[in-house]
């Protein structure tokens, strides 16, 4: 049973690290054009609007991995000075607080990426619901790496604490 969740948190962080990076790549390749164009005089409108697009699309995969990674934002300078038991429930309820605010909120940014259905980007010419996915796959997520991190804190394979990418 371990080998398969092991397996499947392989495969989730993969998936993220994949789409930060085909993400990132075509951010590298918007601004390489961009920068090209301007130097040649014909910088095209679309590489602004494509430029915005891709870090969105980086954000929304990156940002799960950034929670698996302890790469966000997190305070736990007090939190881990606390006498032992108490810096694993604080890790336990924080991870539980992140997994059950990005399942509230799936709902609500569903409708926000409905709503997208009906407007175009102006230079691409693309739906916006496309764009608008962004915000609804990055709590996606964040609630699947947090419910990791708790699954693995209940069943003892972790401690909660983050994985550096050289510890997978």
């Amino acid at each position: 049973m371990v080998k398969h969740v092991d397996r499947f948190i392989g495969a989730v962080v993969l998936l993220a690290r994949i789409g930060a990076g085909l993400g990132f790549a075509v951010l590298m390749g918007a601004v390489l054009v961009q920068v090209i164009g301007r130097l040649s005089g014909t910088s095209p409108v679309w590489t602004e609007e494509l430029t915005r697009y891709a870090l969105l699309y980086m954000v929304a995969f990156g940002a799960g991995a950034a929670l698996r990674s302890g790469d966000l934002v997190n305070v736990d300078v007090i939190s881990e000075s606390l006498p032992a038991p108490l810096p694993w429930l604080l890790r336990l309820l924080a991870a539980l607080a992140t997994a059950g605010l990005a399942i509230f909120l799936l709902s609500h940014a569903w409708r926000y990426v409905s709503i997208g259905k009906m407007q175009t980007s102006p230079a691409l010419g693309i739906r916006m619901d496309y764009v608008h996915f962004t915000v609804w796959l990055m709590l996606v997520g964040l609630a699947v790496f947090a419910l990791l991190r708790v699954i693995g804190m209940l069943s003892g394979t972790e401690d909660g604490k983050p994985h550096r990418p050289e510890e997978e």
